[in-house]
């Protein structure tokens, strides 16, 4: 099945790089990569991510994530947030995310314009997030948060 966080990375990946037109043709895609799962679980995936479908002149409708075609530079930022992230560290429930300095602000900006479910929110300095998470929401929940939210975190938080 592979976990929840692979297989999100992965629809995003395949909706982003190709039309896609239907549940069936976006599991046949996930299969082709090893991930086998059920309808139901890749309709609470879609949900999870806010995917809608949008007209398209070939294939009718198609998914479209949300920051897709809405959000210009989304990926520049993503990959900027990457070169400044430094770590993670959590205490207390509470995680902080050390950058190097300046990148702060704009990682909190990119965390908070998703408003993930799992972190209530967070405070940004210079160098440094405090990422509050809600209640009953696990170290690596909030992570694996952040790797959808920043994919190129993914090979940086160990």
């Amino acid at each position: 099945m592979g976990n929840r966080t692979e297989r999100l990375l992965a629809i995003r990946n395949i909706i982003s790089s190709q039309k896609v037109s239907s549940q069936e043709e976006l599991l046949e895609l996930l299969e082709k990569k090893g991930l086998n799962y059920t309808q139901a679980t890749l309709s609470r995936d879609l949900k999870f991510l806010k995917v809608n479908k949008i007209s398209d002149t070939e294939k009718g409708y198609i998914y479209e994530l949300p920051d897709q075609h809405h959000m210009p530079g989304q990926e520049l930022a993503e990959s900027y947030a990457a070169q400044g992230f430094v770590s993670i560290q959590f205490a207390n429930k509470l995680g902080v995310i050390k950058t190097l300095p300046g990148y702060a602000p704009s990682i909190a900006v990119l965390i908070d314009k998703v408003n993930p479910f799992e972190i209530v929110g967070t405070l940004a300095g210079d160098d440094t997030i405090l990422i509050i998470p809600h209640d009953n929401v696990t170290e690596k929940d909030v992570i694996n948060t952040l790797i959808i939210i920043i994919p190129e975190l993914k090979d940086k938080i160990k």
